[in-house]
């Protein structure tokens, strides 16, 4: 089994407490840190290490740090607010290894001469909350957070915050809305955080996951986590596999394992339910693109699953097996997205409505031939075209889908029902094949 970062020792009795965290080295990177390092050789260890965010940009984190301006107060977002579906490894470790993510942002708050650091939790994760906040309280009542930190001069205030559970507000700019006191509405850019972000301050924003590997990095070298993943994509990954497989949850692997190895391995996924034949795969998330089961062998790392036509983004990998309806499962996602549009701007307000209202006549037998291209149609006039990436978001799982699966769409408006578990589509297909044979087609295209 690879080496585990984040996630070892996770289920560790009391690993959750100051005491259990710290009898497993934890804190020990902040005092070297405070002691041997500057800020800036934290930054360049950082941006040495090649880690990038684990949000779902997969941006380089250090380069992401570098761009702060010069100007004071500077501020440290946590981005805690874990919305995206099928993804939900930040909520184990802020509920399994609070402190972890706590010496993270301390680290980074350093590094980034920072004085004040906000953790944005979501609403809905009421224990994660709980966790972090009473680890808050263990650090300050420690030293570790407050003035003087360990003896060293450094000054940090850490506050958690609570969402009320939106997904726009996973958003950076809407999550700075919403820790000012307003409704989480995305932000205009340019300005960038890194210039104009959290009461009009420099502010640097990364997720839970990118925090949480900080300490490891520091207390190990830049090399010792580059030598992990591949060329272009350092060290591991948390990914939150769910969907039809026989042993969903999170696996931390190297970067460039392929997602083969994730979803048949005994170690991890340990294959599909009912071993069912696999139909397709969302690779990072629901806002990312479907791949076709013949990606199987893709390696999950940044690059190799966009060559494939996807994002690695936020590590949420759903396996989608045979008897899934590939128009009512786009219907749940599109829905999702109706409901979480925050409604500021109009591609994506009315687009999602729409999109849900023809994906809901198309499940329902009133379908229409010309629906399938409207869809399409309607996509392209929010992706790149709306205020925030929420209306891209939305048609990925269209465009992808359509792309992939027309057959089902057509099959949706012709017979006004799916055609998995249709003896009707079975018995078109076969004919289908048998005319091609005949017509002189090779075998091999049945």
């Amino acid at each position: 089994m690879p080496e585990l970062i984040i996630t070892k020792n996770i289920d560790a009795p009391g690993l959750d407490t100051l005491k259990g965290y710290r009898k497993r080295g934890g804190y020990k990177s902040l005092a070297k840190a405070l002691k041997e390092y500057q800020p800036d050789d934290i930054l360049e260890m950082v941006k040495k290490s090649g880690l990038r965010g684990r949000g779902g940009a997969g941006f380089p984190t250090g380069m992401k740090w570098g761009f702060l301006a010069k100007n004071q107060p500077r501020y440290l977002c946590c981005n805690c607010d874990e919305s995206e579906p099928g993804t939900f490894k930040d909520r184990m470790l802020m509920e399994k290894n609070p402190h972890q993510l706590i010496e993270g942002v301390i680290l980074t708050s350093y590094a980034c001469r920072v004085s004040v650091a906000f953790i944005y939790v979501r609403g809905e994760l009421a224990l994660a909350g709980r966790q972090i906040e009473r680890a808050i309280e263990e650090a300050y009542g420690a030293g570790l957070i407050g003035k003087n930190i360990l003896g060293s001069g450094y000054d940090l205030e850490v506050i958690m915050h609570r969402g009320a559970g939106a997904y726009i507000c996973g958003e950076e700019s809407a999550l700075m809305e919403s820790l000012e006191g307003r409704r989480g509405y995305p932000r205009l850019k340019p300005p960038f955080p890194a210039a104009v972000g959290l009461y009009g301050g420099p502010t640097v924003i990364n997720n839970c996951e990118t925090l949480s590997t900080i300490p490891a990095i520091v207390k190990n070298g830049a090399d010792w986590y580059a030598s992990f993943g591949t060329e272009k994509s350092k060290g591991t990954r948390v990914f939150c596999l769910s969907g039809h497989v026989k042993k969903p949850g999170n696996y931390e692997l190297p970067l460039g394992t392929p997602l083969r190895t994730l979803i048949y391995d005994e170690e991890y996924g340990g294959g599909i339910l009912d071993d069912k034949q696999l139909k397709a795969i969302i690779p990072g998330g629901s806002s990312t693109f479907m791949l076709g089961a013949d990606k199987v062998d893709t390696p999950l790392d940044f690059e190799a699953i966009a060559a494939a036509g996807s994002m690695l983004g936020s590590g949420g990998v759903v396996v989608i097996h045979e008897d899934t309806c590939i128009v009512g499962a786009a219907l749940r996602m599109t829905e999702f997205y109706r409901d979480e549009s925050c409604g500021k701007c109009t591609p994506c307000r009315e687009g999602t409505y729409w999109l849900t209202e023809i994906y809901e006549r198309l499940e329902h037998g009133r379908g229409k031939e010309s629906d399938i291209d409207l869809l399409m149609d309607i996509c392209d006039n929010i992706s790149g075209k709306s205020f925030c990436p929420l209306g891209d978001a939305a048609t990925s799982p269209i465009t992808s889908s359509i792309k992939l699966f027309r057959e089902e769409y057509e099959y949706h408006v012709r017979h006004g029902r799916c055609m998995v578990g249709d003896q009707h589509a079975q018995q078109e297909t076969l004919l289908a094949g048998a005319q091609s044979v005949h017509a002189g087609a090779p075998a091999k295209e049945m």
